[in-house]
């Protein structure tokens, strides 16, 4: 029975597949390492496992080998061994098997040697700057994982530069080629005021390692300036500096204007009106603002304002003089004197007794009297009249 357990498992062993194609992905110090798989022979449940070791320990005569273990059961036909700190010159064999329900399939093992089998990267940067007709590129080295210079595991790393006048025809390019292991070239032969394009690739003689190129950049060369690009610049900077003259003279000239007519104007006020406009003491009638305190000391009275009587005046004309033949006649005969519609009548002796019109008969002095209260009485009801 045994027998036949140790039969059946061998058998289940064989008919499990192995991974197949074992291929590494490397960028300087960056490693990735793939696989095939047939899905159609066991499905989606299964899983792999690599591990490593370094290639000297497996010619020790050791009973139990030390496998360092990357990946396990993993359903991905991938794994990173980026993080694994292999060494760059260090030799590693790396093995990978396939499991599922429990049945495992043989190792399928592959050597690595990073400073052999990886691929080198191209500088990281490039950057260039004119220096008269010439051209300074710096150039940064590739960098490892950990962002280090790849020149740490690289000792005799250089660059090829490759560089061409973008002018010329594209067809007929034969770009110009420069070694060097410096990362500040000088591009020599250039032509002043010339466009130049510039690709680099990294390169290692020892495992005949290149990388590829990078993007081309492109820069104009300097040179001496033109005459007439110097009296072009003369020229503008004259017209510059002649429209900031006008304009700073143009403006300082309506500000004068401005404080002129404000304080100093063409037109005077009158004499009187200067005089009251700057008369300020306590008891001018200019208008001023009130403080608080003035306000509080301000008494006010009432004031009625009422128009004037004018009362009317009587006057009483002077009595005519009789001639001296009437006066024998009559020593009591009255002489009237025409006022209009009536008149005051007086005796020789000058005083007064009636009212008369001329051709009307004498009145009594209680006539009189009479008329004049009624005269009165008008004249009083004519100025209330006018007071309302």
């Amino acid at each position: 029975l045994k027998v036949g357990c140790d039969w059946l498992m061998t058998y289940m062993l064989a008919e499990l597949p192995q991974p197949q194609n074992l291929t590494l992905l490397t960028l300087n110090t960056q490693y990735v390492l793939t696989w095939d798989w047939d899905q159609t022979t066991t499905g989606n449940s299964v899983a792999f496992t690599v591990e490593y070791i370094a290639k000297y320990k497996m010619k020790m005569k050791m009973k139990k080998k030390n496998w360092s273990r990357v990946c396990e059961r993993t359903t991905h036909t991938r794994c990173d061994l980026t993080g694994s700190n292999l060494r760059y010159l260090g030799v590693y064999v790396l093995r990978v098997r396939a499991s599922a329900d429990g049945v495992n399939s043989h190792w399928v093992n592959k050597d690595f040697c990073p400073d052999k089998n990886a691929l080198l990267g191209p500088p990281s940067r490039v950057e260039m700057a004119p220096v008269g007709n010439l051209l300074d590129v710096t150039i940064s080295d590739p960098l490892t994982s950990t962002q280090h210079s790849m020149k740490e595991h690289v000792l005799f790393l250089y660059y090829r530069i490759l560089y061409w006048s973008r002018s010329d025809d594209p067809q007929g390019l034969k770009p110009k080629v420069l070694d060097s292991s410096n990362n500040l070239v000088t591009l020599p032969e250039l032509e002043a005021w010339t466009w130049y394009c510039v690709m680099i690739q990294s390169r290692y003689d020892y495992y005949n390692k290149t990388s590829s190129y990078t993007e081309p950049q492109c820069m104009q060369t300097e040179g001496d300036t033109p005459y007439w690009q110097i009296f072009l610049y003369f020229l503008v900077s004259m017209m510059v500096c002649f429209l900031l003259v006008l304009l700073s003279s143009y403006a300082f000239f309506r500000f004068y204007r401005v404080l002129k007519n404000t304080f100093y104007p063409s037109i005077q006020l009158p004499a009187h009106i200067q005089e009251y406009l700057c008369d300020s003491s306590p008891g001018s009638d200019m208008p001023r603002l009130l403080t608080a305190d003035s306000e509080a000391e301000l008494c006010c009275d009432k004031l009625t304002i009422c128009p004037e009587v004018v009362l009317l005046e009587i006057h009483v004309p002077p009595p005519l003089t009789a001639p001296p033949s009437e006066l024998e006649q009559d020593s009591d005969r009255h002489i009237c004197q025409d006022s209009g519609d009536s008149g005051i009548c007086s005796t020789e002796g000058g005083s007064t007794q009636q009212g008369c019109s001329c051709g009307e008969p004498i009145r009594t002095d209680q006539e009189v009297d009479s008329w004049q209260t009624l005269a009165q009485a008008k004249m009083e009801e004519m100025g209330r009249d006018v007071i309302s």
